[in-house]
């Protein structure tokens, strides 16, 4: 609606007032304050509405103040807030540090007291060395004042000289003796311990044994260990499939190793078979296991061209080991008594392959070659190249030169598994200087260990003996073969050994044995040749279980022609070799049916019971 100005509404009001006394009486005043009425009430409500504007402007003026309000409430709080946080931290910082100066002081303080008792250690050690170096003063006093006294009699010097250079001699000779008497001692250790011993080595816990998103099993992840050495000779398992007990297993061998165990100390249990080496027996040791357990890291170590070279020494396995012993054995006998050589083959999908075969051998004999049964009982394998090798590092050089030719392929549980058997043998040939002085201590130290030893033990020579003893027309009853098959030592018939003996060498065998690894194949993931592969390895370590097993039961005919592995190692695990198996096994629960495989292996070889192992005497023959 149309309002006029205010101004024009007062000059229309003083116009009509002042007409209303200037213009006839006929016009209407009623009309006149009516129209006034009407527009005070327009003035009226114009000012109602700008009241009304104000009103609103007013609350939204409050709404802005309250909306600022409660934002300047909300920064004050916040700053309080981090301000008391930062006080907080402050507070916590404080204290730590005050933890950790009152620690330092502490330590100070120990330091100090420590230091005091070092002092105090000091000074009673200068007194001690001061009392010393006076009693060491007056001893050289007197031993000049005798010196003087003595350096008038030459000839009772030179008779004391005599004296002492007898004695020197005296004493080297008893050096000798029990020298050979602890050889003979050693030999007597070995034998009671078992010819075929088991040591077991539990690896540590390594990266393809995490599986992402591997599933577990009744709570128990498939990396979990299970498989723990709790002591120097027992393994524990933990193949409960529920939460009873009473499923738990634990296998006893001569030795068990932990994953915290070095290299140095595997060996040191292996080391004592050099020396037996050296004195005459035959020596086999193999590692026993599924792949990936860590079978090459033990016979051979780590090889890795990034390790420094005290790393590698430090992770050398068996077999460097084994040939750096050996060699040091041999320095310390006479000059050229030793000769070392050396054949490497590997058995590969049931065929023995020779690795040192040179390329013209390949091209006549090929490199595959057969195992045969001598007339003697013993297996061989003809046209097989031996190297001759006079330091450790050579026959490294060699090993690391073939090793390129050894079977490699990667499976599921491992990149780099072993696909063969990899076999090592070092044949020691010795040419003793005075085999008959040799013979005699022997046979002394012997009849010494028989005195003071409260067992009885048997000469290898005895069932000649007795044999001969019982084919004469004439034997006495109390000596008859029925009483005992062999008699005791010290009523032995077997005669001493006779001035005369033949030079003929005598030739003894370390065979080191890295096995290819068992597996599972659904596991493993092989196809095509691979899977050939796979069960060639797992028919010939089945062979292996099957013969040891045949062993132990005592059956008559044993199936070492079953596989070209057994024929191959024949003499070793039959024979009268002294065998040492190193299980290799892994601690996690993917591989739990694997390792109890392994540890019943293990076990299986200990029931064995053979002939206690006979010194190779070839060099003692009599005439």
């Amino acid at each position: 609606m149309y309002s006029p100005p205010p101004l024009y509404n007062k000059c229309f009001i003083h116009i009509l007032f002042l007409l209303s006394f200037t213009m006839p009486l006929f016009i209407n005043r009623d009309q006149i304050f009516a129209h006034q009425v009407h527009l005070l009430e327009h003035k009226l409500r114009s000012k109602e509405e700008h009241i009304l504007e104000l009103e609103t402007e007013n609350a939204l003026l409050h709404l802005r103040l309250a909306k600022c309000l409660s934002k300047l409430r909300h920064e004050r709080d916040e700053e309080i807030h981090a301000n008391r946080k930062k006080h907080q931290q402050q507070r916590k910082v404080q204290k730590s540090t005050n933890a950790t100066l009152s620690k330092l002081l502490s330590e100070v303080q120990m330091l100090k007291q420590d230091l005091k008792d070092v002092f105090t250690i000091y000074v009673g050690f200068a007194k001690e060395l001061e009392e010393q170096s006076k009693q060491l003063f007056e001893c050289v006093g007197t031993a000049r004042n005798a010196q003087d006294l003595q350096s008038d009699d030459p000839q009772k010097l030179q008779v004391q000289v005599t004296a002492l250079e007898r004695c020197l001699q005296e004493e080297k000779e008893k050096c000798r003796e029990e020298r050979v008497r602890r050889r003979l001692l050693h030999n007597t250790l070995v034998e009671l311990r078992g010819n075929i011993r088991v040591h077991c080595r539990v690896r540590p816990v390594l990266h393809f044994d995490h599986i992402p998103g591997s599933p577990t099993t009744n709570g128990s992840s498939l990396c979990d260990a299970v498989v723990q050495a709790i002591n120097d000779d027992s393994v524990f398992v933990n193949c409960a499939k529920t939460s009873s007990p009473a499923m738990n297993k634990i296998f006893e061998f001569e030795r068990v190793h932990g994953p915290e165990d070095s290299q140095e100390t595997v060996f040191e249990e292996v080391k004592p078979l050099l020396t037996s080496l050296l004195d005459g027996y035959n020596v086999c040791i193999m590692a026993y296991g599924q792949t990936g357990s860590g079978k090459t890291h033990t016979m051979i170590g780590s090889q890795s061209e990034e390790l420094t070279a005290a790393v590698q020494v430090s992770q050398q396995g068996i077999i460097p080991k084994a040939a750096n012993e050996l060699f040091k054995l041999i320095s310390e006998k006479p000059a050229d008594s030793h000769t070392v050589e050396m054949s490497v083959v590997e058995v590969y999908n049931n065929e023995v392959l020779d690795l040192l075969a040179r390329d013209e051998d390949r091209a006549t004999v090929g490199v595959k070659r057969e195992v045969i049964t001598t007339s003697t009982g013993t297996s061989e394998v003809p046209c097989l190249t031996n190297e001759l090798v006079r330091s450790s590092a050579e026959v490294m050089q060699l090993i690391n030169s073939v090793l390129k030719l050894r079977s490699h392929s990667p499976t599921l549980v491992h990149m780099d598994s072993s696909r063969s058997h990899f076999i090592v043998t070092l044949t020691v040939t010795s040419r003793s200087p005075d085999a008959l002085a040799l013979a005699r201590r022997l046979q002394n130290a012997r009849q010494d260990v028989q005195r003071v030893s409260q067992k009885e033990w048997w000469s290898p020579r005895c069932r000649r003996a007795a044999s001969s003893r019982s084919s004469s027309p004439v034997s006495s009853p109390s000596h008859s073969p029925c009483h005992s098959p062999c008699p005791s030592p010290r009523h032995s018939p077997c005669p001493s050994p006779r001035p005369s003996i033949t030079q003929t060498p005598l030739k003894t065998k370390l065979q080191l044995v890295d096995l290819a690894g068992s597996e599972c194949v659904g596991m493993s993931g092989v196809t095509g040749a691979a899977l050939w592969e796979s069960s060639c390895i797992n028919r010939s370590l089945s062979a292996l279980s099957d013969v040891l097993g045949a062993l132990a039961e005592r059956r008559p005919h044993v199936p070492y022609r079953n596989s070209k592995l057994t024929h191959l190692l024949q003499d070793a695990i039959g024979g009268d070799a002294k065998l040492l198996i190193m299980l290799c096994v892994s601690p996690t629960q993917r591989f739990l049916t694997e390792s109890l495989q392994s540890l019943g292996f293990g076990a299986r070889a200990r029931q064995v019971q053979r002939e206690p192992p006979r010194r190779k005497n070839t060099a003692l023959k009599m005439k």
